[in-house]
């Protein structure tokens, strides 16, 4: 399998994810489909299925349907996880609506370095399994983002920890 990533601009990134995406639900895609997936000009996506099937990441022939190739679906696949990463920060860390979340993974994931992204699911494991973090943090930062003050007090807290701790 391979595991070459090509680097594209962020409206490239856009027509591979979405081609993934029809694919996944109808095993092939065509232009008009991509079109209003993306809310396109079909010319728009003629012109970008050339320049992917010339990065060969697609099998691309006019009025033919559209398939990924192996780099192509490898691709598709790094775009959707940097997507899902951003997402699921926003939401379980940020405590962002899912609706605002979705917008945001949007523009992010194209400029976000796969370092970022590693070190930001690497944060959310950790807050989960932290003694001093755990979903109980993240519930409080959801209140706090939403109340303008937490739910508890912060010295008790602490002190609740140290004692859990043995600290």
């Amino acid at each position: 399998m391979p595991t070459q990533i090509v680097v594209l601009s962020a409206s490239l990134e856009d027509y591979i994810e979405a081609i993934y995406h029809i694919i996944t639900k109808k095993h092939v895609a065509r232009s008009k489909d991509i079109a209003t997936c993306l809310n396109v000009s079909r010319a728009s996506v003629t012109e970008a299925l050339r320049t992917l099937s010339k990065k060969r990441l697609i099998y691309y022939a006019p009025y033919e349907p559209i398939t990924l190739t192996p780099i192509g679906k490898t691709t598709a696949e790094d775009v959707i996880f940097r997507h899902d990463a951003l997402k699921r920060f926003f939401i379980e860390v940020l405590a962002i609506a899912p609706e605002i979340a979705e917008v945001g993974a949007c523009k992010v994931e194209h400029a976000a370095p796969p370092e970022v992204i590693k070190r930001m699911i690497a944060f959310i494991d950790f807050l989960k399994v932290c003694p001093r973090g755990g979903e109980d943090l993240l519930k409080g930062f959801a209140d706090y983002c939403e109340h303008g003050t937490t739910r508890n007090d912060c010295g008790k807290c602490i002190s609740s920890c140290s004692l859990q701790t043995g600290k």
